[in-house]
């Protein structure tokens, strides 16, 4: 049998409910196939095991399952078995039925215990329709009895594993090995690489975050992304079946791929904000420089002034508005406060007016500071309050704190070091850390980044360290 890849593992879960967010995994099915070569069959092995959900099972759940709460007692946590579960699916297709569900409950319990999940997965479902599309019927019941696969427990893990690996086994029986390789093609999204790239152009990225860059003929980008998982992201923009018109370009374009690792998902972003205005790629256009953007002042009379990037010193955010990615923008927002709640436009300086009722006023939105209805200081206290929620707060310490950020195996740690909600560097290790803090970077206004650890920070996950001294490298 020519497989259509060298390591497949089919999967089944049954779990207490069918929402990966709520519901957990009560059992865990993997018949692992793998090409062994020289005209001999495939080796085939096989694993299950019952897994506590740490919640209970409900009746329905128990009915169709046959998984008792008693069952799942002595069971392993997910915790206990992710390891293992990892390392039956290693190098391996991800094939389920409506692979979807799988590889969602999958990658939410991983989620749960700090690792990342991400597999190539084929839903041999939607495999089905592709090949059968005039066949009414691809739940695993109709595939089981139309291609008369024999299946022992029906609706547990192993059981129902085997009679998807048994279906797709089947399928070489009724179908030339190519026919179903391009049907696998198209279902699972196989990058198609351009032809100027090398073929292994794929096999030297990492499954791990951080930054690619995509070279044309020239020494500058074309463009710079960022991921979770960098080979497969990279992979995605090559999925011809799916492809974007920038991904169209792109392929035609491009002769070469670099890459960056970071520890996680915020040392990927920061480096993606910075590389894209240092190097300004072509197809990045949403995070190439931004001249225009900047933040709204109010000045003891409460009148809005614009602050654009080039003037902005960075010790002077808190306090301030924002941020905006134009002047043209911190205007809009300002038009839809003063609608929202009666505010002036003469005062808020959006329109010049020697005299007389502001536009608001006459459309009846503005409750009158222009007509000497309202005191300016009523006005601009209302304006403060209107104006709170974009309101920047002070940075949180005295000077620059560390932020630790580490794979989920712990294996490497990067430190980022920030200060007035800039970003002035990462480092991997202690001597690279003291030279950041020795002699640190100016730090310099940045949209992205300014947004980032507000977004951070506002959710609680800004938990960084103050420095202490110039020592302090711990």
């Amino acid at each position: 049998m020519q497989l259509f890849a060298s390591s497949l593992a089919f999967v089944d879960l049954e779990t207490t409910g069918g929402s990966a967010l709520r519901d957990r995994i009560t059992e865990v099915g993997i018949v692992r196939v793998d090409a062994v070569g020289g005209g001999q069959p495939p080796s085939v092995s096989e694993w299950s095991t019952l897994i506590d959900p740490e919640v209970s099972i409900a009746p329905a759940i128990t009915a169709l399952t046959g998984i008792t709460n008693a069952m799942v007692k002595s069971a392993p946590p997910f915790c206990a078995v992710a390891a293992d579960i990892a390392a039956r699916l290693d190098g391996a297709v991800f094939i389920a039925h409506n692979a979807r569900f799988d590889h969602g409950f999958l990658k939410q319990e991983f989620a749960r215990i700090g690792r990342p999940f991400s597999a190539r997965a084929l839903c041999t479902v939607r495999l089905s329709r592709r090949l059968y599309p005039g066949v009414h019927g691809h739940n695993l019941d109709a595939v089981v009895a139309r291609h008369d696969i024999a299946i022992v427990d029906r609706h547990r893990a192993l059981g129902d594993a085997r009679a998807i690996w048994a279906f797709v086994a089947a399928l070489y029986r009724e179908w030339p090995p190519e026919i179903i390789a391009a049907a696998v093609k198209r279902v699972l999204r196989i990058p198609s690489l351009p032809p100027q790239l090398p073929e292994d152009a794929l096999n030297g990225l990492p499954h791990t975050p951080g930054v690619y860059l995509f070279y044309g003929d020239n020494q500058l980008p074309l463009y710079i992304g960022k991921s979770l998982d960098i080979r497969d992201r990279v992979s995605a923009h090559f999925s011809s079946d799916w492809m974007s018109e920038t991904d169209l370009r792109l392929s035609q374009e491009i002769r070469r791929i670099e890459y960056e690792s970071t520890a996680g998902e915020l040392g990927a972003l920061l480096r993606e904000a910075t590389l894209v205005k240092a190097l300004m790629p072509a197809h990045n256009r949403l995070l190439r420089r931004k001249e225009e953007a900047g933040v709204l002042m109010l000045s003891d009379s409460s009148d809005p002034q614009y602050v654009a990037a080039a003037a902005i010193e960075p010790c002077d955010l808190g306090g301030s508005y924002g941020p905006f990615s134009s002047r043209r923008s911190a205007r809009e927002h300002l038009r839809l406060l003063a609608a929202e709640h009666g505010l002036c436009w003469t005062r808020l300086r959006l329109e010049r007016r020697a005299g007389g009722p502001c536009f608001q006023r006459q459309l009846r939105r503005c409750v009158g500071a222009c007509v000497g209805m309202e005191s300016g200081e009523s006005h601009d206290v209302r304006l403060r309050a209107a104006i709170q929620p974009y309101a920047i707060p002070p940075w949180p310490y005295s000077g620059p704190a560390l932020l630790r950020e580490s794979t989920y195996d712990g294996e490497r740690v990067d430190v980022h070091v920030l200060r007035d909600w800039c970003w002035l560097g990462t480092a991997r290790d202690e001597s690279e850390l003291a030279r950041i803090i020795e002699a640190p970077p100016r730090p310099a206004f940045d949209i992205d980044v300014l947004r980032l650890l507000l977004r951070r920070h506002r959710a609680g996950k800004l938990a960084a360290r103050p420095v202490r001294s110039t020592n302090d490298t711990e």
